[in-house]
């Protein structure tokens, strides 16, 4: 899954890509207010991390406006900022959860994987239906009672079908889910990826729609 990194700080900035790039995600990573907001309107993210001291627009600025022209990206703010007002304006603004600096990277990504879930619609860490799901803790796909690890990828392009099942994604669409800045797309990635995914769970798990794109039933 893909995530949009809001950091100025050169250190945290870094280090928390190459973590969260470690845990499965493939990670954009700004430095400043105005960055954000293009990244946001040119991406497709399945969530976004917003540090509130940004040069050339505050973290706030940003959060308004993604939400003044309807993005509903969720958004998870990590801040130093401690005060309780600061607390309740970005969750006032539309931020889906807060995080004070300094963390433990396991909270930010059970954090992550809370607001994922929620924006998902889902209780719990199973998304889908009755015959297939994604475990959004374990990145396991689970059909017909029994669990199935997945690649990074793979776990990103069922996630992204599982959320929309019915709908018709296309190559550009899952390839904006699944692949973040500088990584090598092949014009036959996607078709490589679902080719496995079939193999794993049946021909019938993924369904093409020729010249439109791929889905999962309904």
């Amino acid at each position: 899954m893909r995530v949009l990194l809001v950091e100025d700080d050169e250190m945290i900035g870094r280090s928390l890509k190459q973590a969260l790039e470690g845990a499965g995600w493939s990670a954009d990573w700004v430095r400043d207010g105005e960055l954000a907001q293009s990244a946001l309107a040119d991406g497709d993210y399945t969530c976004m991390l917003l540090d509130l001291g940004l040069p050339r627009q505050d973290g706030t600025e940003v959060l308004r406006r993604a939400r003044e022209r309807g993005d509903a990206t969720p958004v998870l703010v990590l801040t130093a900022r401690d005060g309780l007002d600061d607390r309740i304006h970005s969750l006032d603004l539309g931020a889906d959860d807060y995080l004070r600096k300094p963390f433990e990277f396991r909270e930010l990504l059970a954090r992550m994987r809370a607001v994922v879930r929620r924006r998902d619609g889902a209780a719990h860490s199973l998304i889908g239906g009755s015959t297939l799901q994604l475990d959004l803790t374990t990145r396991e796909v689970v059909t017909g009672g029994a669990r199935e690890a997945l690649t990074a990828r793979e776990f990103a392009l069922l996630h992204a079908l599982l959320e929309r099942p019915g709908a018709i994604l296309s190559r550009e669409q899952l390839e904006n889910r699944i692949y973040g800045w500088g990584e090598e797309v092949t014009s036959n990635a996607i078709d490589v990826l679902i080719h496995g995914m079939r193999r794993k769970l049946g021909a019938e798990s993924i369904r093409n729609v020729r010249g439109l794109g791929w889905r999962v039933a309904a």
